[in-house]
């Protein structure tokens, strides 16, 4: 069980015809998405050919001008990062079909600003880590310990750092998580 966006999502576990399965998640976000009006030109998710290895699974839309992304990279693999993509991407759909929340709530719960993979490039400077860090675990450590020794109750602490190391983390844990 995976706790994301204040949703419980169970766990799937692929064996076999894992580049089916990613397609099938593929669909099933591409086919909630255009319940709630999104048009399948405006839906960007790229597929990995290798569905087992681990990487990201992300999706790309566009709703009413703004860019809205989400992406997920907690799982083992692939395919099983597309199952949870799926899931929460299909969750809050519903709740938007359903009346529990307005459209303007779903596109600020997904909304990115068009500089943001220069914000997460200079997140990732900042935590001195590679570009193409996307391991949370260890931007998290970083995290703690750049923490500890900026926070402006400590006698190395330093207010600005704190409020950029915030924001930086802030922003990566929207990538990653």
């Amino acid at each position: 069980m995976v706790k994301i966006k204040g949703h419980d999502i169970g766990s799937v576990v692929v064996k076999g015809a894992s580049t089916r399965r990613a397609v099938q998640f593929q669909n099933n976000i591409i086919t909630a998405l255009r319940k709630i009006g999104v048009t399948e030109n405006d839906i960007d998710i790229p597929l990995e050919r290798m569905a087992m290895r681990k990487v990201n699974a992300s999706a790309t839309w566009w709703i009413a001008d703004h860019r809205m992304h989400f992406s997920h990279n907690m799982q083992k693999n692939y395919v099983e990062n597309m199952y949870v993509l799926s899931k929460i991407i299909e969750i809050e759909a519903n709740r938007v079909l359903s009346g529990d929340i307005a459209i303007a709530d779903f596109i600020s719960e997904f909304k990115e600003d068009k500089d943001v993979h220069q914000k997460r490039q200079e997140a990732r400077e900042f935590f001195d880590c590679a570009h193409d860090e996307t391991d949370f675990t260890i931007i998290n450590e970083k995290y703690k310990l750049m923490a500890r020794e900026l926070h402006p109750d400590k006698p190395t602490g330093d207010t600005e750092k704190f409020k950029q190391l915030n924001v930086a983390h802030k922003i990566l844990k929207r990538e990653l998580t």
